[in-house]
């Protein structure tokens, strides 16, 4: 760790590994999937953790009836209640930074394909597993614990550092959403998405959408009196998979700053089918299949126009074909709409976290935009606050079996943003 102040330096040893692991696995231990109890669960747990730290708190039931009417809500699942959790720290005289992060988790599949259980935390090998772990409760304990070496160190923020703890952000971002409009903006913001320590001003979009095919049903036996709509489904799908390659081509021609951010990646705006649905009986054609995926958007691309573009395809592979033509099918736009978002590549918020990075680990920072959708996107649009993503761990790791997250990427991820607080919000 080079070119850093006493102070700074005194925030960095006071940083707690242990005591980040401990919380880290209290959280995994809540199975808190979008919508359920232990989401809510895990919201309480973190007020709670902050309060007895001494942080200023901002604790609030969220009003889902307001919230459902604004034009940005999102979400595939239904809440009947849910909270918003706010920590504080500084005085406010200067620069507002705000560490975001998301208590909510995707479900962890057949358990017999992990190597450890999932709804608890095991260190191996240098990792930690455990479903959560990376995405992102593992990026939500590094910010609370660099804000509480801060603390420990008796350190005083010129600014204001706010850790934002949301529910929903893997079925929409409900919980950001209601976040900003509490008022909870700032001068910058940090998600503690896993980029792999990269920094990260772009984010891509990402769109859920449903495909409904309608076919005729008869018995199996004279399957040529029916019409599959399986077999109506493998046109349509070639041709969405045609759309994504040639959308994927045009972003790779482009030559700007953001786009370059991408350079690495040969699909960065994926169209992927997560879902298939189809017939009721093995011997009886299928009437209806219904594909649900998302839909990849790029950074700068206006969400209508992006929405048209898959309209139009699906529309133009229907007409190929004289049952479609007659019955054509139905798409629609559901559950997560993640607008994309950037932040421009020389704001001081990207500057000063580059730098803290470089300090910690002695290495320069890489700047790389995300391909995934992520509440960036809210915090940028809706609260007009400028925000990188940045955090520990793979991103391929997550939404699968074993998923996990390197200590030493932990410590890293804490350091970097304790040092980036002390830098954006000023100390005195």
């Amino acid at each position: 760790m080079t070119g850093m102040h006493p102070l700074e330096r005194a925030v960095i040893d006071a940083i707690d590994t242990d005591g980040l692991l401990a919380f880290l696995g209290d959280l995994v231990a809540l199975p808190s999937l979008d919508g359920s109890p232990d989401e809510q669960a895990a919201q309480e747990y973190v007020a709670a953790f902050l309060e007895r730290q001494g942080f200023e708190t901002d604790v609030w039931e969220i009003d889902f009836d307001t919230l459902h009417r604004h034009p940005s809500f999102s979400a595939e699942v239904e809440r009947q209640r849910g909270s918003g959790v706010v920590g504080m720290l500084g005085m406010g005289a200067g620069p507002t930074l705000i560490f975001n992060g998301h208590v909510d988790v995707v479900p962890a599949g057949d358990q017999a394909l992990w190597r450890f259980p999932p709804w608890r935390t095991t260190i191996a090998d240098g990792f930690v597993y455990g479903r959560g772990a990376l995405d992102m409760k593992g990026g939500l304990a590094c910010a609370v614990f660099a804000a509480k070496a801060i603390r420990d160190a008796g350190v005083r923020l010129k600014g204001r550092l706010l850790i934002q703890s949301v529910i929903g952000e893997e079925d929409g971002g409900c919980g950001t959403l209601a976040t900003v409009l509490r008022g909870h903006t700032g001068d910058g913001a940090i998600v503690v998405e896993p980029t792999g320590l990269c920094i990260a001003p772009a984010q891509a979009g990402a769109l859920n959408f449903r495909l409904t095919i309608p076919g005729a049903a008869a018995h199996g036996c004279v399957r040529e009196e029916g019409v599959s709509a399986i077999e109506l489904f493998i046109p349509l799908y070639r041709a969405l998979m045609d759309l994504e390659a040639r959308r994927n081509a045009e972003a790779r021609r482009r030559d700007d700053a953001v786009s370059r951010l991408y350079a690495r990646y040969t699909t960065p705006y994926a169209l992927s089918i997560g879902v298939v649905r189809a017939g009721e009986w093995a011997s009886t054609v299928a009437e209806t299949l219904v594909a649900e995926g998302r839909y990849g958007v790029a950074v700068g691309e206006h969400l209508a126009e992006a929405r048209r573009m898959l309209e139009e395809t699906v529309a133009r592979a229907a007409q190929a074909d004289p049952w479609l033509r007659e019955h054509p099918p139905h798409l629609e736009w559901w559950g997560g709409q993640f607008a994309p978002a950037s932040t421009p590549l020389d704001h001081p918020l990207v500057e000063t976290t580059a730098a803290a990075f470089a300090a910690i680990t002695g290495v320069p920072a890489t700047l790389e935009g995300m391909t995934y959708g992520a509440d960036m996107r809210l915090l940028v649009h809706e609260g007009r606050t400028p925000t990188i993503l940045f955090g520990p761990g793979d991103v391929r790791d997550a939404h699968r079996p074993n998923e996990r997250v390197a200590i030493a990427d932990l410590e890293t991820a804490t350091r970097t943003l304790a040092l980036t607080a002390l830098r954006f919000c000023g100390a005195g």
